[in-house]
């Protein structure tokens, strides 16, 4: 548990702005500095600190969940909001081409709109979005990187980030298709 708080503070730690300027980076960056909004950015610089980590040390199961998924992550954007959440939902899905995405998984449910969208070069998921827009809350996440569904899936219920919780629907949709 050590570990996953020391991570956390951390990652905290180094929120910084975006480099990279496709259609999700300019949404993202056009709310950061919005005080609706919760962000978070984990650069791959991050990303690549972390998967330096000598593992081997970790014996802590929380702790070797996250650094599995670390090491094969380069970024992560997290931008939520609770004010007029359909209003950033409809905006996001207009500025960010997701014709360039497989969509993944679409969940409508009383009120709330989910879409998990991929990019993926033959076996390899290379960006997993998350859109979320309902009645409560607006959520954009985005994964960049070498991405096993699983492992995110996981560190999902490790980790407290707002948004995050949406990635057991992803989890649920994989168990029934292995079924």
């Amino acid at each position: 548990m050590k570990y996953l708080s020391l991570l956390t503070i951390v990652l905290i730690g180094f929120l910084s702005p975006l480099n990279a300027q496709d259609a999700i980076t300019k949404y993202f960056n056009q709310y950061v500095d919005d005080e609706r909004f919760t962000v978070v950015y984990i650069s791959p610089k991050m990303f690549e600190i972390l998967g330096k980590l000598d593992i081997d040390e970790l014996q802590d199961e929380e702790a070797q969940i996250i650094m599995d998924v670390v090491s094969e992550l380069e970024g992560l954007r997290v931008l939520t909001t609770e004010e007029t959440p359909l209003k950033f939902y409809e905006e996001a899905k207009s500025k960010i081409n997701t014709k360039e995405y497989e969509v993944l998984l679409t969940v409508r449910d009383e009120g709330e709109n989910v879409q998990f969208l991929i990019k993926d070069e033959g076996n390899t998921i290379n960006e997993l979005l998350l859109l979320v827009g309902g009645e409560d809350e607006f959520v954009l996440l985005s994964f960049m990187g070498n991405i096993d569904l699983d492992k995110i899936a996981q560190l999902a219920k490790k980790l407290d980030v707002k948004g995050v919780e949406h990635l057991d629907k992803l989890e649920e949709e994989n168990n029934n298709d292995e079924r």
